[in-house]
């Protein structure tokens, strides 16, 4: 689901910043704020936009976006869901983003584009009787962990939320639209109030289905189990990506599993994967620790691959990798 929202403190980093100061929006570059829409835009009232996160990584060969492509491919699908032009190519987009971090003096950052419904007339449909106006905007900052340093390396609790995640049948899952991830929210501020540091959210049939912002695996006995696609997770890229590193490294991987709220207590590791999230231990659920209640070491191996791989130099997956200069 979700990448998060921006992080304590980020309003400070971006005015000590002196070149944090510019939004891509609409095909013009524009100071950051003047990035701003009509209070009757259709996405605000119903939820209609579609977005992505994707990280840039100051790798040994210099930053580059890490798995741009997939993202683009997310974006398009994603706005399909809701017949949204996005009204730009891959290759226009891929461009401004390129000329945005460089016109910010960006290396490691976070990307968000993001495309929505604007204003013409309120109503909730965005296409009858005339189709709303489309923008298309792409704004990028620096962002350190997600949940936080400590988190890669000791772990989060996490509590498993009341509130479920909506079916296939309801919203479109593998969309990353904006008014689904009011679900989310609701989620975290549940598990913030109840001391957890996020929350993991079950499907409508009491199986897990990902984290808020994050998809889920478990480790039993050496092998690797992840909530299959009909579980209703999102087709995470971080997922996606630490499937095929496990793999690579000759760990079995279940990709499509259906995991009960109880295994969750009894495996030996868990751990989160998101663009923001990254790949973080959960060292308990609900009060019980996971394992020695630390991250364990196939989440230690998997989390060294994977940052072994986004620092660089690159050897392999030069595919999952955009240059920024």
């Amino acid at each position: 689901m979700s990448d998060g929202t921006m992080p304590t403190g980020f309003e400070a980093k971006r005015e000590a910043s002196d070149t944090l100061d510019t939004i891509w929006m609409d095909g013009e570059f524009i100071p950051w704020e003047d990035a701003t829409i009509h209070v009757l835009s259709h996405a605000l009232h119903y939820g209609t936009s579609v977005f992505e996160g994707v990280r840039c990584y100051e790798t040994a060969d210099g930053p580059a976006l890490f798995r741009w492509d997939a993202h683009l491919d997310r974006l398009y699908n994603s706005a399909a869901m809701y017949d949204l032009d996005i009204g730009f190519d891959r290759e226009e987009l891929t461009t401004a983003t390129l000329e945005l971090l460089a016109r910010q003096d960006l290396g490691g950052c976070y990307v968000r584009p993001i495309a929505f419904y604007g204003y013409d007339r309120l109503g909730v449909s965005p296409t009858t009787p005339t189709k709303l106006p489309e923008r298309v905007a792409i704004a990028a900052w620096p962002w350190e962990s997600y949940l936080g340093e400590s988190a890669l390396e000791d772990g989060i609790d996490a509590g498993v939320s009341s509130w479920r995640k909506y079916g296939h049948d309801q919203i479109p899952p593998t969309a990353k639209t904006t008014g689904a991830y009011v679900n989310g929210v609701l989620a975290t501020d549940e598990a913030a109030r109840n001391g957890y540091d996020e929350a993991i959210v079950l499907n409508s049939e009491g199986n897990v289905a990902e984290g808020p912002g994050e998809n889920l695996f478990l480790v039993d006995d050496g092998e690797i189990y992840t909530p299959g696609l009909a579980e209703d997770a999102l087709d995470g890229i971080t997922r996606q990506s630490v499937i095929e590193l496990a793999r690579e490294a000759g760990y079995t991987v279940h990709d499509d599993a259906r995991i009960g709220r109880g295994e969750l207590y009894t495996a030996d590791e868990l751990f989160f994967t998101g663009t923001a999230a990254e790949v973080t231990p959960i060292r308990s659920v609900d009060d019980r620790a996971i394992g020695a209640g630390s991250k364990g070491p196939v989440t230690d191996d998997l989390q060294t691959r994977f940052f072994d791989l986004v620092s660089g130099p690159v050897d392999t997956h030069e595919a999952w990798f955009t240059r920024v200069h």
